[in-house]
């Protein structure tokens, strides 16, 4: 298929094909089960208000909050996005307004360079391209300028410090005042320098400051230069000298966004060159890890299988599948994927697939929304009543195990439903938010392009709000149009057409046309490290809000395999 055919169904997401009911016509009702989500959302994020804000996070069986990737409140920015979703644009109003009063990124502290780009950058670009939708007053030159998009900007600054390294792959953690400490570890996992394009492209695109694309793209160049002979990565890497660490390779934890970003990137910036990337990677990950619809880790120069294990995290990989339009093999892979749920009312975080059961010391399922997402893509894609019921049974599992009187709490233990003190930002960002789009087909989300916004910018005229809206990891989504709004142009055409402007205006009387913009040559990499740009001073200054000290976080959040080596979360190291 052309691949500019191909881009242009991805970005309308697929057409949707109304489900109608299943053989014994007992299919769920949407409408019943887009009010229980909803019901689900406002209890926890109700909870988190009342006992944990400004936290990060909630503790939901002590009733109390904790920060946990960088003290950002960061729960109230993962849950933005979400209540426009869910149609409360006075709460998201409200909330834009304290994220400008509460929120500082010139802080003592130790943050993990993915969760913080993913959690944080996004959250605030996603939010900051809804603001008008939700009824904030933007403010002139928006989407190219606005009080979240600033603080996205800042935000993401803070993370340079860490792409400054010899191979150009970023450290795992930056301290957000001081930059890279000293003696920060160079092994970071292959999603943490592989998941940057999205939410750093947008940014550039927005600000018209290369450098965040610049740096993503460096990152994503060297590791496909680091790939095997035989077209796999490894589970981490050592970003000063380029060296595979844990040389596992597989579509889950500590590479999943990797393979993620390549698609969504490709789809976001119409990019051949990342596309092809992935489809690289797909055949080498067919031929490698798949057996009968299951993907195992093997070894990544060899191809022999190290681990026959089933990750929760893994289950994304349908959803990813159908972008590219693979829906048969989605739907094989997603329904040995809803197996496992149903046996343990959800996804326990490793599944032996050879014995068909757990793993010791990793039988939670910390509300995880991977296998939702999935569905949510497929039941575009298909209409597919049995990814409806997937989604019931997601949120009767959830309420009848993990619901507390304050939110849900992550469950600890699949076999016997002990809980955890946590309530990941990812539930209210992700899980809730995919299970409500699965049940609301009209959702603005799932636009195909009827409406639109037409919007007036200082470089021309700009159609927003059409569809296509492409999911970060943390599921904040981006309009693809919103990259076209803010393109600079070079001096002398601006000369130009200010010229022609000016010769239509006294000649023909007519109104001036709009400023054309002109696409740039092909991407290049720059040799040797990158060389971020020094933050720029805004003119709105918030004043600063006292902090608190943080212990150094892991470089990723995944948790290791009981019978590895565990080093700074997920990893896995050839067994010789």
């Amino acid at each position: 298929m052309p691949f500019r055919l191909l881009i242009s169904l991805l970005c309308a997401l697929l057409p949707l094909h109304h489900g109608a009911p299943g053989p014994d016509g007992t299919a769920p009702d949407p409408a019943h089960y887009r009010e229980r989500v909803k019901a689900m959302f406002y209890h926890a994020y109700d909870s988190y208000l009342e006992n944990a804000f400004p936290y990060d996070e909630l503790r939901p069986l002590t009733c109390d909050g904790h920060d946990t990737w960088g003290s950002f409140s960061l729960t109230l920015i993962d849950a933005l996005d979400t209540l426009l979703i869910l149609g409360n644009v006075s709460e998201f109003q409200r909330v834009v307004e304290v994220l400008q009063d509460n929120v500082d990124f010139d802080i003592d502290v130790n943050a993990s360079v993915f969760e913080t780009n993913i959690r944080v950058v996004g959250g605030l670009l996603s939010a900051h391209l809804l603001s008008k939708k939700a009824g904030v007053e933007v403010e002139a030159g928006w989407p190219c300028s606005g009080p979240l998009l600033r603080m996205a900007e800042e935000a993401a600054r803070k993370l340079l410090p860490a792409f400054q390294t010899p191979t150009g792959m970023p450290y795992g953690t930056v301290n957000l005042l001081h930059g890279v400490n000293p003696g920060e570890t160079p092994v970071t996992c292959t999603a943490g320098i592989g998941t940057f394009i999205v939410e750093f492209a947008t940014l550039s695109s927005l600000t018209g400051d290369p450098v965040f694309e610049d740096v993503a793209r460096v990152a994503l160049t060297r590791l496909w230069e680091s790939r095997s002979d035989i077209g796999l990565v490894g589970n981490h890497i050592d970003v000063l000298t380029g060296k595979w660490v844990a040389q596992d390779a597989g579509i889950g934890a500590g590479v999943d966004s990797y393979f993620e970003y390549l698609v969504k990137g490709a789809i976001l910036l119409q990019d051949k060159q990342l596309m092809a990337m992935f489809l690289e990677y797909n055949k080498a990950i067919r031929n490698y890890t798949h057996f009968d619809d299951w993907y195992l880790w093997v070894q990544m120069y060899k191809g022999t299988v190290s681990m026959p294990v089933f990750q929760s995290l893994e289950a994304y990989w349908p959803g990813l599948q159908s972008l590219i339009g693979d829906i048969d093999n989605a739907m094989r892979t997603f329904l040995n994927y809803y197996t496992v749920w149903k046996q343990f009312g959800g996804l326990p975080e490793f599944y032996n697939i050879p014995q068909g059961y757990t793993v010791e010391k990793r039988e939670g399922y910390p509300l995880r929304p991977e296998l939702i997402e999935s569905a949510m893509y497929l039941y575009r894609a298909t209409g597919d009543p049995i990814l409806l019921e997937l989604g019931r049974d997601a949120v009767e599992s959830i309420e009848k195990i993990s619901k507390v009187e304050c939110g849900f709490a992550t469950i600890k233990d699949l076999r016997d439903h002990k809980l955890d003190n946590r309530m990941e930002s990812f539930f209210l960002a992700e899980t809730v938010k995919y299970l409500y789009l699965l049940f609301d087909p009209n959702n603005f989300i799932h636009n195909n392009g009827s409406t639109f916004d037409s919007v007036l910018t200082p470089y021309g005229e700009c159609i927003l709000g059409a569809g296509g809206y492409i999911f970060n990891t943390e599921a904040h989504p981006i309009d693809p149009a919103a990259l076209h709004c803010c393109q600079r142009l070079k001096e002398e055409q601006w000369e130009v057409e200010d010229l022609m402007r000016e010769f239509y205006s006294l000649k023909q009387n007519r109104s001036k046309p709009h400023r054309k913009t002109v696409s740039s040559g092909p991407w290049e990499p720059p040799a040797g490290p990158i060389t971020p740009a020094s933050p720029e001073n805004h003119d709105q200054v918030r004043e600063k809000k006292s902090t608190k000290q943080r212990s150094p976080l892991l470089s990723c959040p995944s948790q290791p395999f009981t019978s590895k080596l565990a080093l700074l979360g997920q990893v896995f190291l050839d067994s010789s």
